[in-house]
């Protein structure tokens, strides 16, 4: 059974997917990480793979960039394909003083400023979080590999371009640092009783205005990608 947005079958894809917004990041992943990696999807140039890590069933793929994006694929999987984890890795720009490009953030909860999270009809305001056992090993996996990282809050923003700088008022209530598709992910995984984790490199500094090349965005964070393969 294939989607509008994924030519798969069920069976082609693994329970636990480990996604990124550029598919070319997906693609790296596939041919850095798996043992004979197969595309299993194309559509709309969305690579997919399927292969084995360390023996293990694991797929990659990319989600594209905000949540209406991460959201209909990350729907799809957890519904469709049957998976039971999705670890987003990506990159962000770090809102606080003292964090430096190439510093990794282990999203523990996503703020939003998206009307995404207004489907559920909620009596209040949802807090999106992580999975705590992915998290708790992410975090594990950090020290282990002597990864500078933080652990906290995030800001999906449907914003790229702030001109009025909202991200301050953000920074002041402790979020670490901004990306734009953590919340609509983690919801996903709530509502269906799934797993979900996002893992970023600090690839801008709203603080000090330094950015990361476009060649390191798409290939040189890997310090991510290594702790993101060893919560399969």
């Amino acid at each position: 059974m294939s989607t509008p947005h994924n030519s798969a079958n069920v069976g082609d894809i693994a329970a636990t997917v480990i996604m990124s917004g550029d598919p070319l990041r997906a693609k790296f992943m596939a041919e850095h990480f798996l043992e004979n990696p197969k595309q299993f999807n194309g559509v709309r140039n969305m690579l997919g793979y399927t292969g084995l890590y360390h023996g293990k069933p694991v797929s990659v793929m990319g989600h594209g960039m905000g949540m209406p994006s991460v959201g209909i694929y990350s729907y799809e999987l957890y519904h469709v394909y049957g998976v039971q984890q999705i670890i987003r890795v990506g990159t962000a720009g770090c809102i606080q003083k003292g964090m430096e490009i190439g510093d990794v953030v282990v999203a523990q909860g996503s703020c939003t400023d998206s009307n995404y999270l207004h489907q559920y009809h909620l009596p209040g305001t949802y807090a999106p979080l992580a999975d705590y056992e992915l998290l708790s090993g992410a975090v594990d996996m950090c020290k282990q590999l002597g990864v500078k990282h933080y652990v906290g809050n995030v800001l999906s923003s449907d914003i790229f371009y702030d001109d009025n700088q909202e991200w301050r008022q953000w920074a002041a209530m402790g979020v670490l640092a901004v990306e734009m598709e953590s919340a609509a992910l983690y919801a996903n995984a709530a509502a269906c009783g799934r797993k979900a984790l996002t893992i970023l490199t600090v690839s801008d500094s709203l603080v000090e205005k330094k950015s990361a090349s476009a060649e390191e965005r798409q290939l040189a964070f890997t310090n991510m990608m290594r702790v993101a393969f060893s919560l399969v």
